[in-house]
Protein backbone atom coordinates (compact mmCIF):
# COMPACT_ATOMS: atom_id res chain seq x y z
CA UNK A 1 0.00 0.00 0.00
CA UNK A 2 1.31 3.45 -0.91
CA UNK A 3 -0.64 6.17 0.94
CA UNK A 4 0.49 9.43 2.51
CA UNK A 5 -1.44 12.10 4.41
CA UNK A 6 0.25 15.46 5.02
CA UNK A 7 -0.91 18.68 6.62
CA UNK A 8 1.12 21.83 6.11
CA UNK A 9 1.39 25.21 4.44
CA UNK A 10 2.21 25.97 0.83
CA UNK A 11 5.66 27.50 0.53
CA UNK A 12 4.79 29.23 -2.76
CA UNK A 13 1.89 29.70 -5.17
CA UNK A 14 1.25 26.58 -7.28
CA UNK A 15 3.04 26.40 -10.63
CA UNK A 16 0.39 25.37 -13.17
CA UNK A 17 0.97 24.01 -16.67
CA UNK A 18 -1.27 22.52 -19.31
CA UNK A 19 -0.24 19.42 -21.24
CA UNK A 20 -0.61 19.52 -25.00
CA UNK A 21 -2.21 17.01 -27.29
CA UNK A 22 -5.30 14.88 -27.21
CA UNK A 23 -7.11 15.06 -23.88
CA UNK A 24 -4.67 17.61 -22.45
CA UNK A 25 -4.67 17.86 -18.69
CA UNK A 26 -3.82 20.48 -16.07
CA UNK A 27 -0.74 19.87 -13.91
CA UNK A 28 -0.05 21.84 -10.71
CA UNK A 29 3.17 21.62 -8.70
CA UNK A 30 3.64 23.07 -5.24
CA UNK A 31 5.69 22.54 -2.12
CA UNK A 32 4.22 21.81 1.30
CA UNK A 33 6.01 22.67 4.56
CA UNK A 34 5.03 20.20 7.28
CA UNK A 35 6.00 21.00 10.88
CA UNK A 36 7.87 18.28 12.71
CA UNK A 37 6.05 17.01 15.77
CA UNK A 38 9.20 16.57 17.85
CA UNK A 39 12.14 18.92 17.46
CA UNK A 40 15.69 18.57 18.75
CA UNK A 41 18.10 21.47 19.13
CA UNK A 42 19.80 22.16 15.82
CA UNK A 43 17.33 20.11 13.74
CA UNK A 44 15.02 21.55 11.13
CA UNK A 45 11.55 22.49 12.36
CA UNK A 46 9.77 21.43 9.17
CA UNK A 47 10.05 19.04 6.24
CA UNK A 48 9.34 20.17 2.69
CA UNK A 49 7.50 17.93 0.26
CA UNK A 50 7.13 18.48 -3.49
CA UNK A 51 3.56 17.75 -4.57
CA UNK A 52 2.04 17.28 -8.03
CA UNK A 53 -1.69 17.39 -8.76
CA UNK A 54 -3.39 16.50 -12.04
CA UNK A 55 -6.77 17.25 -13.63
CA UNK A 56 -9.49 18.55 -11.34
CA UNK A 57 -7.18 18.65 -8.31
CA UNK A 58 -4.72 20.80 -10.30
CA UNK A 59 -7.52 23.14 -11.39
CA UNK A 60 -8.62 23.43 -7.75
CA UNK A 61 -5.02 24.26 -6.75
CA UNK A 62 -4.76 26.89 -9.49
CA UNK A 63 -8.00 28.56 -8.46
CA UNK A 64 -7.82 28.49 -4.66
CA UNK A 65 -4.32 27.81 -3.34
CA UNK A 66 -1.85 30.54 -2.45
CA UNK A 67 1.41 30.71 -0.55
CA UNK A 68 0.75 30.19 3.17
CA UNK A 69 -2.54 28.29 2.76
CA UNK A 70 -2.80 25.40 5.21
CA UNK A 71 -3.80 22.24 3.36
CA UNK A 72 -4.48 18.59 4.00
CA UNK A 73 -3.06 16.49 1.16
CA UNK A 74 -3.75 12.81 0.57
CA UNK A 75 -1.82 10.97 -2.08
CA UNK A 76 0.94 8.53 -2.87
CA UNK A 77 4.74 8.71 -2.88
CA UNK A 78 6.51 8.40 -6.22
CA UNK A 79 10.25 8.16 -6.96
CA UNK A 80 11.59 10.31 -9.78
CA UNK A 81 15.10 8.95 -10.27
CA UNK A 82 17.06 9.90 -13.40
CA UNK A 83 20.57 10.46 -14.73
CA UNK A 84 21.44 14.09 -15.40
CA UNK A 85 23.59 15.47 -18.27
CA UNK A 86 26.78 15.00 -16.25
CA UNK A 87 25.99 11.29 -15.87
CA UNK A 88 25.14 11.58 -12.17
CA UNK A 89 22.22 9.67 -10.73
CA UNK A 90 19.64 12.08 -9.22
CA UNK A 91 17.17 10.80 -6.64
CA UNK A 92 13.98 12.66 -5.81
CA UNK A 93 10.63 11.87 -4.27
CA UNK A 94 7.32 13.60 -4.83
CA UNK A 95 3.76 13.26 -3.57
CA UNK A 96 1.18 12.59 -6.27
CA UNK A 97 -1.94 14.34 -4.95
CA UNK A 98 -5.19 12.39 -4.90
CA UNK A 99 -7.21 14.67 -2.57
CA UNK A 100 -6.85 18.29 -1.42
CA UNK A 101 -8.72 19.86 1.50
CA UNK A 102 -8.42 23.16 3.32
CA UNK A 103 -7.10 22.66 6.86
CA UNK A 104 -8.29 26.00 8.27
CA UNK A 105 -10.90 28.66 7.64
CA UNK A 106 -10.37 31.41 5.09
CA UNK A 107 -10.15 34.01 7.86
CA UNK A 108 -7.52 32.02 9.78
CA UNK A 109 -5.57 31.43 6.59
CA UNK A 110 -5.53 35.13 5.76
CA UNK A 111 -4.46 36.00 9.30
CA UNK A 112 -1.72 33.35 9.49
CA UNK A 113 -0.25 33.97 6.06
CA UNK A 114 -0.07 37.76 6.34
CA UNK A 115 -2.81 38.51 3.81
CA UNK A 116 -5.08 40.33 6.27
CA UNK A 117 -3.73 43.71 5.21
CA UNK A 118 -4.26 43.01 1.52
CA UNK A 119 -7.97 43.67 1.16
CA UNK A 120 -9.17 40.67 3.14
CA UNK A 121 -10.50 41.35 6.63
CA UNK A 122 -10.64 38.46 9.07
CA UNK A 123 -13.77 38.36 11.23
CA UNK A 124 -13.02 39.05 14.89
CA UNK A 125 -15.37 38.85 17.86
CA UNK A 126 -16.44 42.10 19.39
CA UNK A 127 -14.41 42.99 22.51
CA UNK A 128 -17.57 44.44 24.09
CA UNK A 129 -18.88 40.88 24.61
CA UNK A 130 -16.06 40.01 27.01
CA UNK A 131 -15.74 40.89 30.68
CA UNK A 132 -12.45 42.05 32.19
CA UNK A 133 -11.46 38.46 33.07
CA UNK A 134 -11.82 37.30 29.43
CA UNK A 135 -15.08 35.40 29.95
CA UNK A 136 -18.46 36.25 28.50
CA UNK A 137 -21.36 37.17 30.81
CA UNK A 138 -24.18 34.62 30.88
CA UNK A 139 -27.56 36.13 31.79
CA UNK A 140 -29.31 35.02 34.99
CA UNK A 141 -32.08 32.42 34.61
CA UNK A 142 -30.55 30.70 31.59
CA UNK A 143 -29.37 27.68 33.63
CA UNK A 144 -32.38 25.61 32.54
CA UNK A 145 -31.46 26.02 28.88
CA UNK A 146 -27.81 24.96 29.20
CA UNK A 147 -27.05 21.33 28.26
CA UNK A 148 -24.79 20.92 31.31
CA UNK A 149 -25.31 21.87 34.98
Amino acid sequence: MNKVILMGRLTRDPEVRYSQGEGGTTVARFSLAVDRRFKRAGDAEADFFNCTAFGRQAEFAERYLKRGTKMLVTGRIQNDNYTNREGQKVYSVQVIVEELEFAESKAASAENSGFAGQGYQAERPSPAAAVGDGFMNIPDGIDEELPFN
